[in-house]
């Protein structure tokens, strides 16, 4: 039992360092967002009329622009063959397969939201992380890689004879792409990320997925690597290759390392969680009504916390866990349309969003249910509903809960909703002794502090 609050607790010091680090990263990026947009302004005051006209009409003759990507995920794939399109012969019928090669490299780029760049004769060149940016990119990349090997493996013989070959080499990191085009948006990349992943490719053997060593540590989790050597890399040393084998056992299913059972799914889903959270807090810190001082973007992070401590105590899955996180990202996203109905809001833009992220109808069922389940009064039908109604209404057992409280009020008297703070107080105090948290965890991490919360609060009421 020692042992299991001991672990208890680090995860809670875990979990509470990332929800600091959480708030930390959003106060500075609102610094950084209004110095750039100080200097943004100033610059705009200081360029000459002239050189601000000569770079519209460039842009306009051009059409290019340039974006930066911090972590992208680049593909080179060579495709061995083309010799047999000299053979008088054969070269048609090699010619229609390597057409049904690259129009099925296609559809599995764009299954794993890939960007295909541009084909260099026998070279295939894509990258995962553009245009839309994503924390998933390595991983795509490698299971795209690992589909197109798949495909030229089981790709009939023509004669007994197997035409068409792939080497593969993926490399991770920054790229800049210059983007050009209006109706028909096209990316051309440049950078040492490129080189890298091109030179990796030209290091390999034929039908092997060779990744560099920054790809590596972002994949090692999924996928069976083997080391493969070292590469020489101009001001960088030596870089270390992996040879990706499959996936891995756990995650695969019949555990032959081909295709991604529903274990892989759900933790890669805990990854792609990230990209869903900067959506949904961006939006929230956009569009929620300024009048919500409880309701923001902080109690939206302290529920998505607390349900996964609250979670992993009660003994839940990973799958019980993305469910949960989930839920409690959204659970309050309706108030950007709506105060009183917010939950079916929240629900509705979870029908909206999720299925792009690979949801099942089942999954977003699930995570409805939970969220509507934080309407007050609370009445959870399982374990998960539990959970995030005592994750809702943890402030009422924590140090804080009278400051808290009162943004609350705050929030509800500017809507006319509520009177005087004596009245809150007093609704507060009947709320909170009627109230039971469900989960034995939020028993014992809240219910003792509940109790002196309530006779704090019954200390500030006067009567009329």
């Amino acid at each position: 039992m020692g042992q299991k609050q001991d672990e208890l607790l680090k995860r809670i010091q875990k979990l509470v360092k990332q929800n600091q680090d959480l708030y930390d990263k959003n106060e500075k990026l609102q610094r950084a967002l209004a110095q750039i947009t100080e200097q943004n302004e100033n610059l705009k005051l200081r360029l000459k009329d002239a050189r601000l006209g000569m770079k519209e009409e460039r842009y306009q003759e051009t059409g290019e622009r340039v974006k930066k990507y911090t972590m992208a995920t680049v593909l080179f794939a060579y495709i061995s063959g083309f010799k047999h399109l000299t053979v008088q012969e054969k070269a048609s019928v090699a010619m229609d397969q390597l057409d049904e090669v690259l129009i099925e490299f296609d559809r599995i780029l764009k299954k794993y939201k890939i960007h295909k760049i541009k084909t260099i004769g026998d070279t295939y060149m894509a990258a995962g992380g553009i245009p839309e940016k994503n924390i998933t990119n390595p991983i795509d990349v490698v299971m795209a890689a690992l589909e197109m090997n798949l495909f030229l493996n089981q790709l009939r013989r023509i004669d007994g004879k197997r035409y068409w070959n792939l080497r593969l080499g993926i490399h991770t990191g920054p790229v800049t792409a210059t983007v050009s085009g209006k109706r028909k948006i096209s990316y051309d990349i440049k950078g040492d990320t490129v080189n890298i992943a091109h030179r990796m490719q030209g290091g390999g053997e034929s039908g092997k997925i060779l990744i560099s060593v920054m790809t590596y540590e972002l994949v090692k989790e999924f996928f069976i690597c083997e080391y493969y050597g070292k590469m020489p890399v101009k001001y960088k040393g030596d870089l270390e290759m992996f040879v990706v084998n499959g996936i891995r056992p756990e995650f695969s299913m019949r555990n032959k390392g081909v295709m991604p059972n529903a274990l892989f799914n759900t933790k890669f889903k805990l990854i792609q969680f990230t990209d869903i959270q900067e959506l949904i807090l961006d939006r929230l810190e956009n569009e929620l009504p300024d009048y919500l001082y409880y309701h923001n973007v902080k109690h939206t992070v302290d529920v998505v916390t607390e349900v996964e401590l609250i979670g992993w105590a009660e003994g839940l899955d990973d799958e019980g866990i993305l469910m949960l996180k989930t839920a409690a990202l959204f659970h309050d996203a309706g108030h950007t349309i709506d105060y009183d109905e917010h939950e079916y809001h929240g629900t509705e833009m979870v029908k909206k969003i999720l299925p792009d992220y690979g949801y099942s109808e089942e999954q977003i069922e699930k995570i409805c249910d939970i969220i509507m389940a934080t309407k007050l009064p609370p009445q959870p039908k399982d374990i998960y509903q539990e959970i995030i109604c005592d994750a809702d209404l943890d402030y009422l057992g924590r140090s804080d809960m009278i400051p808290v409280s009162n943004t609350l009020f705050k929030e509800l008297h500017e809507q006319n909703k509520i009177g005087t703070l004596n009245e809150w107080n007093k609704l507060q105090l009947k709320f909170i002794s009627g109230h039971s948290y469900f989960t034995k965890t939020a028993r014992s991490l809240r219910e003792v502090n509940k109790q002196k919360q309530i006779e704090r609060i019954r200390k500030l009421i006067t009567e009329d």
